[in-house]
């Protein structure tokens, strides 16, 4: 397809071109796989997994929730071929469902995304303080050194995002060779240069039973640690957000989709694996007084000498430095797609493109919002600063799935009306959608609770500081754009505003043939 042929298809949908169409299919493959990033969200969330399960929530989550993240992702991707537009999600919704749905999804999307580049710094910023360390730049590591790294960090990536897009290409291109390098060099590492390695029977066999309610035992304990897999594979759908500026959209962005989940639950896998390996003692590994609340860091420094342990935390943290890079471009272009449509308060600032075809207001929106979302892990105890880490990671994840599950359900609901695009599931997306959807559902509920049982109100030693906040986040924001749709936005939000007339030899076609 011919940029041409792009432009002729975004007209269709109601959009000129305004955004620089100069992304390839591996530039666009490249946004997703860094922003799942399994060097960022598979390492700096591995706490949250082994507390909760323990070694068997690494040898066996991973690869369940893989593959039902490969179901949401193929639904997504018949969606991005036939609606190749920056609203991805959004758009979708409103297309299959009307304003209202729209308006939902929108938002959700949204307040994911703002909560996914707020966990991905905040996990780089960890990991960078310890690398600054390593290499002499003594700031310590400490939730402050963090947080005041955490907003150097997103700052550096606004001043970058709003350099221009082929940059963005170009570092997404290197990131993807990155990680899948990075990865390469953790396995052998950590394969040979370990100083001991765990039995196969303590891999696949071994429990953390944390499960925090009194009942459930290892087996709920193993579900809430699958926040740690479920959370890292968030992000994906920056294929569709880039759509208005890659090649022949129609079908790499959906290509980008899939591909992006299926390397990142392999190289994943074997990441995940030469870690858990690698555990030197699974005791102190779960201290917070050892590893500072953080096992990974923990792990590679008591398991290999300095300098390979320095290393590998120097790989780490670059890749974690391109995944908020990357996330915060997918962010400010949903952003400026829902703007341009007048769904977000100051709508014409945050759809206005600089003289380099990047929304920089939407950019600063993002990053400034992302930094507010971390403020309550300088709030807390300094012993529970992860919990705040957590709780963000929550937010992330339930907020990006909801948008992701209504419009495979509003797609369900059209059945055979459905126009598809170029890539589509013929009749598998009926059975590939109702396995999506429940996995949602399941995940949205496990999610919202507390990962530390004073954080449940009916235990003795209940305490606000360790309470999972997620849940506090979505009903306040749900709540506020629930009540604004009922008092004023369904008055005014008709969903996708059409800038440019439709093209004449294609004014019969219909949307999404």
């Amino acid at each position: 397809m011919s940029t041409t042929d792009d432009e002729r298809r975004l007209a269709e949908l109601g959009y000129k071109q305004e955004l620089a169409r100069s992304w390839s299919g591996f530039s666009n493959f490249a946004i997703s796989f860094t922003i799942v990033s399994i060097l960022t969200g598979g390492l700096a969330s591995y706490g949250i997994g082994l507390a909760n399960g323990g070694p068997i929530t690494m040898a066996w989550g991973w690869p369940l929730v893989s593959i039902m993240v490969l179901f949401i992702g193929l639904a997504m991707a018949e969606l991005a071929s036939a609606y190749p537009t920056s609203g991805g999600l959004y758009w979708w919704a409103s297309e299959l469902g009307g304003p209202v749905w729209g308006w939902f999804t929108g938002w959700f999307n949204l307040i994911g995304q703002i909560a996914v580049t707020a966990a991905i710094d905040y996990g780089a910023a960890i990991f960078t303080t310890s690398v600054l360390n390593v290499i002499g730049i003594e700031i310590g590591t400490d939730r402050t050194a963090i947080f005041m790294v955490f907003a150097a960090i997103l700052v550096l990536h606004a001043v970058l995002n709003a350099i221009g897009p082929h940059l963005s290409a170009v570092i997404n291109n290197i990131s993807a060779w990155w990680h899948v390098a990075g990865v390469a060099v953790f396995v052998l590492v950590l394969g040979i240069g370990a100083e001991n390695h765990q039995s196969i029977g303590f891999v696949f066999t071994e429990t953390v039973d944390n499960s925090a309610v009194g009942f459930g035992g290892v087996a709920f304990s193993f579900l809430l640690g699958l926040l740690h897999a479920q959370y890292t594979f968030t992000g994906y759908d920056a294929s569709a957000h880039m759509s208005e500026e890659t090649h022949d959209a129609a079908r790499t962005a959906a290509k980008g989709i899939v591909n992006t989940i299926i390397v990142s639950a392999v190289a994943g896998y074997l990441l995940i694996m030469a870690v858990t390996f690698a555990i030197p003692n699974l005791d102190d590994a779960l201290d917070p007084e050892k590893n500072n609340g953080y096992p990974v860091i923990y792990i590679l420094e008591n398991s290999l000498n300095s300098f390979w342990s320095g290393t590998l935390l120097i790989i780490a943290a670059a890749a974690q430095l391109f995944c908020g890079y990357a996330s915060v471009t997918s962010a400010s272009r949903m952003l400026f797609a829902f703007a341009r449509d007048g769904a977000v308060p100051g709508s014409a600032l945050w759809s206005k493109l600089s003289v380099r075809k990047v929304p920089v207001n939407a950019v600063l929106f993002i990053s400034f919002f992302a930094f507010l979302l971390l403020i309550p892990s300088m709030l807390v105890p300094a012993a529970n600063a992860p919990v705040a880490y957590a709780a963000a990671t929550s937010v992330a994840t339930i907020g990006l799935y909801i948008a992701y599950g209504i419009p495979i359900l509003l797609r369900q609901r059209h059945g055979s009306r459905f126009r598809t695009g170029p890539w589509q599931l013929g009749p598998w997306y009926r059975p590939i959608g109702i396995v999506a959807l429940i996995w949602i559902a399941l995940i949205s509920v496990l999610f919202i609770l507390p990962t530390d049982d004073r954080g449940y109100p009916w235990n003795d030693e209940f305490t606000w500081t360790v309470v999972n906040y997620a849940p506090l986040t979505l009903v306040a924001v749900v709540g506020a754009i629930g009540i604004w749709w009922f008092v004023s936005a369904r008055r005014w939000f008709t969903g996708p505003k059409r800038n440019v007339a439709e093209p004449p030899d294609t004014a019969e076609t219909p949307v999404g043939a």
